[in-house]
Order: C-alpha cells, then sequence, then structure tokens
C-alpha cells in the first residue's frame, strides 16, 4: 500500500507528462538578437557564435520575415559602427540617418507586426569601447543619460516600438520615459536591462560589436564594473529592477541567463511587469562547442536550458538559440 502518493504515475508516457507539465514554450516566448552591419547583401558569420551573422539591412529584413513566419514576435537589435564614426560623445547613436534608424525604419516597412527593441548604450558608438561619455577618467552618468535620451528619441521617430537601455547608468530610466514622452512618444515602451552583471560571458557579443573597453591615450576605466553590478550581489538586482519599475520601465531585464536563474525569480517575485531574460552570447557559445566536440545534444541541452528559463520566471527570452528552437518547436 505504501506510498499512496506515488509521483511516478504522472511520468508513465509522454502523454501523461505533457497534461501535467508545468511550463511550456512557444516562439512567441523568444526575441530574437541582430547584428546589422553596413553594405548590401552581405553577412558575415560571428566566428565565436556559429550561425550567427552581422547581416546588411537587406539581409537582416529578409531574416526578419522567415523568423516573423515561424512565430517570432520581436527582435533586439545591434549595429557595428565603422571606425570612423566613433568618439567620446557617442552623437552617431542619434544620426536620424545612422545605421539603426536606417534599420529600424527598413524593419517596420517590410514587417510592420514585428515588434523593434533597439539597444540604447553608447558602447558601438564609444571610441573607448564603453556604455557612457568619459569624463576624468570615469564615466560621466548625467551627461551620458542626455546622450541616451537623444538615442532614443531618434529610435522611436524611426519606428521603434520599444527602446532597450543596456547601458546601467543611475536614473536613466526616468530620464528615458520623460524624454520619450516630451518628444511626443508616450507609446513606445521601455525594456530596461535593470540587473545586467559584469559578466565574462558577454566575451563573443563583444567580438561581434568591437564594443569591449580598449587602452586609450587618456585614462578611462579598465571594465565596466563601474555600471555594471557585482555577480556576488543578489539583493541589489531586487533593489535595481524596482526602481527601474518606479522610474517607468515596462519591462525589467536580467542578463545572463543560465547562470543567474536565482536572479530571475527574486526578480520575478518582486515586480509586477514582465521579466525578460537574456541567454547570452557566452552561453551560446559554450553549447555550440561543446555540442560540435559531441560532449552534448545540441537540440536537448538549448531547449532544457531555455525551458529552464521559462520556468524561472521569463516572461520574454532573448536568445540566439531564438529561430533554431522556433524551428524545432513547429516540427
Amino acid at each position: 500500500m505504501f506510498p499512496l502518493q506515488r509521483g511516478r504515475r504522472l511520468r508513465v508516457n509522454e502523454s501523461i507528462r505533457s497534461l501535467v507539465r508545468e511550463t511550456s514554450l512557444s516562439p512567441a516566448d523568444f526575441m530574437f538578437p541582430m547584428f546589422i552591419t553596413e553594405g548590401e547583401n552581405y553577412q558575415s558569420e560571428i566566428p565565436s557564435m556559429p550561425g550567427i551573422f552581422r547581416r546588411s539591412i537587406d539581409l537582416t529584413v529578409k531574416e526578419v520575415k522567415e523568423i516573423y513566419a515561424l512565430g517570432i514576435r520581436a527582435v533586439n537589435i545591434y549595429v557595428k559602427v565603422d571606425e570612423s564614426l566613433k568618439d567620446n560623445t557617442g552623437k552617431e547613436a542619434w544620426n536620424p540617418n545612422g545605421l539603426m534608424q536606417q534599420a529600424i525604419k527598413a524593419i517596420k516597412t517590410a514587417c510592420p507586426e514585428m515588434i523593434v527593441m533597439p539597444d540604447v548604450a553608447l558602447d558601438p558608438y564609444s571610441i573607448y569601447g564603453h556604455d557612457g561619455i568619459i569624463e576624468n577618467g570615469d564615466i560621466a552618468n548625467d551627461a551620458t543619460n542626455e546622450a541616451l535620451v537623444k538615442m532614443a528619441v531618434s529610435h522611436a521617430q524611426a519606428g521603434a516600438d520599444f527602446v532597450a537601455p543596456s547601458d546601467m547608468m543611475d536614473g536613466r530610466v526616468l530620464r528615458l520615459r520623460q524624454g520619450l514622452d516630451a518628444a511626443g512618444f508616450p507609446n513606445v515602451g521601455i525594456m530596461s536591462y535593470s540587473a545586467k552583471y559584469a559578466s565574462a560571458f558577454y566575451g563573443p557579443f563583444r567580438d561581434a560589436l568591437d564594443s569591449a573597453p580598449r587602452e586609450a591615450d587618456v585614462e578611462v576605466p579598465k571594465d565596466k564594473k563601474t555600471y555594471q553590478m557585482d555577480y556576488a550581489n543578489r539583493i541589489e538586482a531586487v533593489k535595481e529592477a524596482l526602481m527601474d519599475v518606479e522610474e517607468g520601465a515596462d519591462m525589467v531585464m536580467v542578463k545572463p541567463g543560465i547562470a543567474y536563474l536565482d536572479i530571475v525569480r527574486e526578480v520575478k517575485n518582486a515586480v509586477n511587469v514582465p521579466v525578460t531574460v537574456f541567454h547570452v552570447s557566452g552561453e551560446y557559445a559554450m553549447i555550440k562547442a561543446a555540442s560540435e566536440r559531441g560532449w552534448l545534444d545540441h537540440d536537448k541541452i538549448m531547449m532544457e536550458q531555455l525551458m529552464c528559463i521559462k520556468r524561472a520566471g521569463a516572461s520574454l527570452i532573448s536568445t540566439y538559440f531564438a529561430k533554431e528552437a522556433a524551428i524545432l518547436l513547429k516540427k
């Protein structure tokens, strides 16, 4: 007779397991990060991210149409800026004819229902590879916020649905909300990178955009630890997320993903807005490398990690696996 409760009864076969499954995935759970570069009919694979490309706008639009047909409804876009356009002010970031602005317009024209969330940070435009303006050897928080507002408004003017500040400056969500509203864009949302950690998992991403901090002939921070979060901290992540919600964030993000699922759950329990999780480039690259060597089953580990992120509390998962996972889910 003992035990009366037998958990294995609910695991007898796949039909029963699917009936009682607590978490599910669909293509609509994913946002696809995309890298855009100058040129026409051009794409270049990122060596540390097999299967991920820098694409010209025309090929980006083609890819956007393909993933929309798979059920993916959001893209997070980044641009690879020519070195000649970089400086310490980041002024190219709000050029109305800049690469980002052209890309937003092209995507929204070709696929109006796709939700476009451009990255808001100065590192792709900075001669120093930092997310903000350098003054006296440090990141000038408030001057950077002023630049970010110009950048976000230019994205809204180009047709962005949300802006996605990834810079981690203090008070930038409030400044962005005020700036967007004043410019006549009250319905453009803010997806804030609220708990973005100073992580070594970002290496392949920085290769893709050439956005790592650089040595310079002036004093600059050697890394991003004065603004990105210390990965030893948990309570601070909840504090940052709550502050961003109070300042007007419509969604908050935890980044990275798999190594930070405890933070995802803490933030999910604390806020009343959707939580996005970024399954980052290093996490992607590790799966690709291990599966290429036959050490892991690629599709199984991909889906397991995505399911675990969703189970931890993600409303939306920004992942380089979005297209592959969506194809698998369609089968």
